[in-house]
């Protein structure tokens, strides 16, 4: 068995695509999924699978499209890949509240992309993750999941330093 940790894109931001964590935790569990638990309201999963991404993400989205109706995208990384996008941060942690982790769902071999008015935010692409830096705050900055979707043609979603630390905490627990 691997423990992964899986990321749903754009759960319960806003009121849109409203998902009770504990239904969300029933539906795992009735996929077959082991040790199922859920970090905040923004679809963090940590759960136990012998089976592959691939099929992990596949069983959730369509599993999710079935019982409330939301075409969500998943993704899914091992404990090792998640060790290793922290460790490879490349920007000061020291205010956990301008940095940032943006997870792809799949490697892009681009390391650069047009993004205009991001002033003094910073980025680095690197394989599945986009590490991001943003001293004008996440409310101002232009660094985004759409804009990282739409320039690399990849499905992204942003998790706070705090946050993705937690889910490695629970994941190794």
């Amino acid at each position: 068995m691997k423990t992964y940790i899986i990321l749903l894109r754009g759960i319960n931001v806003s009121g849109k695509n409203k998902l009770p964590m504990a239904d969300l935790r029933d539906l795992l569990n009735e996929l077959g999924f082991q040790n199922v638990k859920t970090y905040i309201q923004s679809g963090n999963i940590i759960l136990t699978s012998e089976e592959s991404k691939t099929i992990i993400c596949k069983k959730i989205k369509d599993g999710i499209t079935i019982k409330f109706g939301y075409d969500v995208p998943v993704i899914a990384k091992t404990v090792s890949e998640w060790k290793k996008a922290i460790k490879n941060y490349p920007f000061p942690t020291e205010n956990p509240k301008i940095v940032a982790f943006v997870f792809l769902d799949k490697k892009t071999t681009e390391t650069k992309i047009e993004a205009k008015g991001i002033n003094d935010d910073e980025y680095k692409i690197h394989d599945d993750m986009v590490y991001i830096y943003c001293p004008s705050t996440f409310a101002k900055t232009k660094l985004s999941n759409n804009l990282f979707e739409r320039k690399l043609n990849i499905t992204a979603t942003t998790r706070n330093y705090n946050t993705t630390v937690k889910l490695l905490t629970l994941a190794t627990a």
